[in-house]
């Protein structure tokens, strides 16, 4: 039998457990019955470091491709930008700095030869937004070093979670661009998270982590906090129900919010987490329904997750405000589908949950539907990726697949393919997996996603900025005037020279689009002003200021506006 045959089986019976079916047997003679391996691939190396001299690498152009929908650049390339053939790299997370949005790190983990799973802290950094890259020695090079996970707080820094030897946790914190200092011992174990509270005045800045029960430096404890912007990390203490293999959010009042997966999925919550001079509590702890439990070790990923559990919180004005949601890659036990995206939201702080929906609108039940993803805009837009197999019925061939929602979950729009497809098993470096994750995060215009595939006939890293239906407004507009006109997403985008956006009006009005920065406060060009009649029109931005001087690569939007008041705006990115 699969592997996830097995835990399918070990899953389904776990559920009569719980609810009382089989009173007479035990869990943990489920598991022994059927021999299900539940941990296989432990974070240690069993290869020898194989390090490339930078003189001896070969390089080929790097991947890269963009459409109206989304921008795509590959991350671990050398100071030239190319591709290094030979490597690998997996497991992407990003963080962006939050006083300067174009600041953008991502950290990997990174095999110096697909000959070797000897694998170490890779990062890369981007000065533009994702524009372009440039990837540096890895963090702490020719240690072992493994499970990177990246964020960043209010003040502009960026921390990189990375786990070692006898798993062991280190912090590393980056304030000046691609600059990281010695690391911080932050306990940890297989599998960490971490979060850090950037949206209440109580708890700024706090550093939360958790990670698996087993294997961890923590006896039977799998939390940790740093109350000062992580110089320092507290003693471990246990979370109920000791979610594993999941990730960590806070609330829109200071809460902590924690998934994963223990005997089903779990969530729970502390309320008080963000008051220094207090001690954790945990309020509760939730068996929470997704039809299913988490895969491993089969199909497109081997030896690896197919995808890990995700919570998020909804920190908008908007009516769904404090809507905590949960969205993973299951394997279903109402129906015999291997993979398929499922979500659930609470709408009091996890006291309750939404029966369960399905993301992916597939109808084939062999399909593939894995390494599902989830992040939460600021102004409530719900961002969903995943990769399909739908293209390739009964084979492992992915494509990424992008959905949205801006209704808090309730209605999702159709699933859209956006990338090409890919082998996800080539490239493996002596190790048969892509890793266990990716990560995105949300802004009002789209979402950022770091993200790993293998376009080169290898693994590789990729930023791509997946632009939102919905163009962003950044203040309230009359439906009117909103009515009256369409604003197209600028061709090309990303762009070196010229790009053109095209535009509809339906009555007269007076129209004025100009350039901003990033900031969305600043105008940098004025490039229609007038007049205009009802019809059709394209207008075009050749990447300069008032003055007529280049400016800087990074990202710019278009501002439309009627009478003076905005109503659309399109993001693009400039990259000569």
């Amino acid at each position: 039998m699969k592997l996830h045959t097995l835990y399918r089986i070990r899953s389904i019976l776990h559920l009569l457990l719980i609810t009382g079916t089989f009173c007479s047997i035990s869990y943990a003679q489920v598991n022994r019955a059927l021999n299900y391996p539940q941990f296989i691939e432990k974070e240690v190396p069993n290869d020898p470091y194989l390090p490339i001299p930078l003189n001896n690498r070969i390089t080929s152009p790097a991947y890269h491709f963009s459409t109206p929908r989304i921008s795509t650049r590959q991350v671990n390339v050398d100071d030239a930008g190319l591709n290094i053939i030979g490597d690998a790299a997996n497991e992407p997370s990003m963080a962006i700095d939050q006083k300067n949005p174009n600041r953008i790190m991502i950290g990997w983990r990174q095999f110096d030869s697909q000959l070797s799973d000897f694998r170490q802290a890779g990062f890369g950094y981007s000065p533009d937004g994702g524009a372009t890259w440039k990837m540096n020695n890895p963090i702490d090079a020719g240690n072992f070093r493994s499970d990177p996970v990246l964020d960043s707080d209010s003040d502009g820094a960026i921390f990189y979670n990375s786990l070692s030897l006898n798993f062991e946790c280190t912090v590393y914190k980056s304030t000046d661009q691609d600059k990281w200092d010695s690391g911080t011992y932050a306990y940890g174990g297989d599998k960490q998270w971490m979060a850090i509270d950037k949206y209440n005045k109580q708890g700024n800045n706090n550093i939360y982590a958790s990670w698996s029960l087993n294997p961890n430096t923590c006896d039977q404890a799998d939390f940790t906090r740093s109350i000062d912007k992580g110089r320092s990390y507290q003693k471990c203490i246990s979370i109920p129900n000791f979610p594993t293999r999941g990730t960590i959010t806070t609330g829109i009042n200071g809460e902590v919010y924690v998934c994963g997966q223990y005997n089903g999925f779990t969530f729970s919550r502390s309320s008080n987490a963000g008051h220094a001079n207090q001690n954790i509590v945990w309020d509760f702890s939730r068996q929470i329904d997704l039809d299913g439990g988490l895969i491993y070790y089969t199909g497109p990923n081997p030896r690896g997750l197919l995808g890990q559990p995700w919570i998020a919180t909804d920190l908008s004005n908007g009516p769904n405000k404090g809507n905590v949601y949960i969205l993973s890659t299951v394997f279903r036990v109402s129906k015999n589908d291997d993979a398929d995206v499922m979500f659930t939201r609470s709408r009091d702080g996890g006291l309750s949950w939404s029966k369960p929906i399905q993301i992916n609108d597939d109808s084939l039940e062999a399909n593939w539907n894995w390494f599902g993803t989830m992040s939460v805009a600021p102004n409530g837009r719900i961002d969903v990726i995943w990769l399909d197999t739908r293209h390739d019925p009964g084979g492992v061939n992915s494509k990424l697949y992008y959905s949205q929602s801006l209704n808090g979950g309730v209605s999702w729009s159709k699933n859209e393919a956006v990338s090409p497809s890919f082998n996800p098993h080539l490239g493996w470096p002596n190790q048969m997996k892509m890793g266990d994750y990716f990560h995105m995060i949300s802004d009002n215009s789209g979402a950022h996603l770091a993200w790993s595939a293998t376009f080169n006939g290898e693994q590789d890293i990729y930023y791509s900025f997946i632009h939102a239906d919905t163009l962003t407004n950044v203040r309230n507009f009359k439906n009117s005037d909103y009515s009256i006109a369409t604003l197209s997403q600028n061709r090309p985008n990303p762009f070196s020279i010229v790009t053109t956006v095209n535009y509809q009006l339906k009555k007269l009005a007076y129209v004025t689009i100009d350039i901003l920065d990033l900031s969305l406060t600043k105008s940098i060009k004025v490039i229609v002003q007038e007049n205009k009649l009802p019809g059709d029109y394209v207008t075009s931005w050749n990447g300069t200021n008032s003055a007529g001087a280049e400016v800087p690569n990074g990202i710019y939007f278009f501002r439309f506006m009627i009478k003076g008041e905005p109503i659309l705006y399109q993001k693009m990115i400039l990259m000569r």
